[in-house]
C-alpha cells in the first residue's frame, strides 16, 4: 500500500471547542473516519512488513541449472538439504566459497532436493586422516538411513581406516558389494580425489581420478546374489528404485566436496555391457 492511498488526518485543535452549528458536526465526523481509515492503513502497512521480513531469512530454493553446477553457496544451500529434513542442516555443514564441509561429530547427511534416475555425477572430494563417508543414489526417505536404499560409492582414507583393509570396503568401492579394480588410484589424504558417476538405462559405473573403476548392471543376477550375501538382503528397500535422491554422507568425520555437478542423461536402452575384470553384468 503506497502513501498515497492512506488518508491524511485533519488537523485537531489542542483544546476542545464548542460545536454551535451542524457543519462543524460534520466535520467532526469526517475527521473520527479518517482517523479509523489511517490505522487500519497502518495496521495493513505493520503486517506486510512484518510478513516481508519474516520470509527474508527462508533458504531459496534452486531447481537444477542447466549445467547441473552445484558450485556457489546459494546453490548447494538450496539444492540439497537434510536427510528427513526441510532445510540445509548449517548446524552440520557448512558452506564456503562452493566448498561443502562436513562439522567432526554433527552426523547428517545430504539429500539433493531433486530426485534422479538417469544421470552423471562429477565431484571432488578429500578427507582428514582417518575419515570416511560415501556418495549415495537412488536414496529413498522411507528408511531410516539413507544407506538401506541407496546403494554407496565409498569415501575413505584407505590407509587410516579399518574400512581400507578390505577392497570391498575401500574407497571408491560399491560398498560391500563390488571392490574396485586394480587402475585405482588414490590421493595421499587431504588431497583430492576426482569422482565420476554414471548411472544410465541401469548401467552404473564408478570413475575415480579418471580410471573406471568398476561397473555393474543394477537388476543383474549377479548383482542380486551379491546383495543377498550382505547385510542389505533383510533391506526390502536397498536398490528397489534406480530413481531417488542423491546423498552426501556424514559420519560424525570431516569431509570436504567442491564442483559438484550433477547432469541428467536422456532416459534410454541399457547401456554397454560391463567388460572390466570387476564388472558384474
Amino acid at each position: 500500500m503506497t502513501p498515497e492511498a492512506c488518508p491524511r488526518v485533519p488537523a485537531r485543535t489542542p483544546f476542545p471547542v464548542d460545536r454551535p452549528n451542524a457543519s462543524e458536526g460534520d466535520s467532526s465526523m469526517n475527521t473520527s473516519q479518517a482517523l479509523r481509515r489511517y490505522r487500519r492503513c497502518r495496521r495493513t502497512a505493520v503486517i506486510m512488513l512484518s510478513f516481508v521480513a519474516s520470509t527474508a531469512c527462508l533458504p531459496v530454493v534452486h531447481s537444477q541449472t542447466g549445467d547441473g553446477a552445484f558450485d556457489t553457496y546459494e546453490k548447494i544451500t538450496g539444492g540439497f538439504r537434510a536427510f528427513h529434513g526441510d532445510t540445509f542442516p548449517f548446524s552440520k555443514w557448512v558452506c564456503e566459497g562452493g566448498v561443502l564441509h562436513s562439522i567432526k561429530g554433527r552426523r547428517v547427511d545430504l539429500i539433493t532436493r531433486e530426485e534422479y534416475e538417469d544421470f552423471e555425477l562429477e565431484l571432488d572430494w578429500k578427507v582428514t586422516s582417518g575419515a570416511n563417508s560415501g556418495i549415495l543414489y537412488g536414496v529413498s526417505e522411507a528408511g531410516t538411513e539413507t544407506f538401506w536404499s541407496g546403494p554407496e560409492m565409498q569415501i575413505n582414507d584407505d590407509p587410516n581406516h579399518p574400512d581400507g583393509l578390505q577392497a570391498i570396503t575401500s574407497a571408491g568401492a560399491l560398498y560391500d558389494l563390488i571392490p574396485p579394480n586394480d587402475l585405482k588410484r588414490l590421493k595421499p589424504t587431504g588431497e583430492y580425489n576426482h569422482v565420476r558417476i554414471v548411472s544410465h538405462g541401469g548401467h552404473v559405473e564408478h570413475w575415480l581420478n579418471g580410471a573406471k573403476i568398476l561397473e555393474y548392471d543394477w537388476d543383474s543376477s549377479a548383482i542380486r546374489d551379491a546383495i543377498g550375501r550382505t547385510k542389505f538382503a533383510t533391506a526390502p528397500l536397498f536398490m528397489k528404485h534406480r530413481k531417488g535422491h542423491i546423498a552426501l554422507q556424514s559420519e560424525g568425520d570431516e569431509v570436504w566436496f567442491r564442483n559438484i555437478r550433477i547432469r541428467r542423461l536422456p532416459a534410454g536402452a541399457m547401456g554397454p555391457k560391463p567388460t572390466s575384470p570387476n564388472s558384474y553384468p
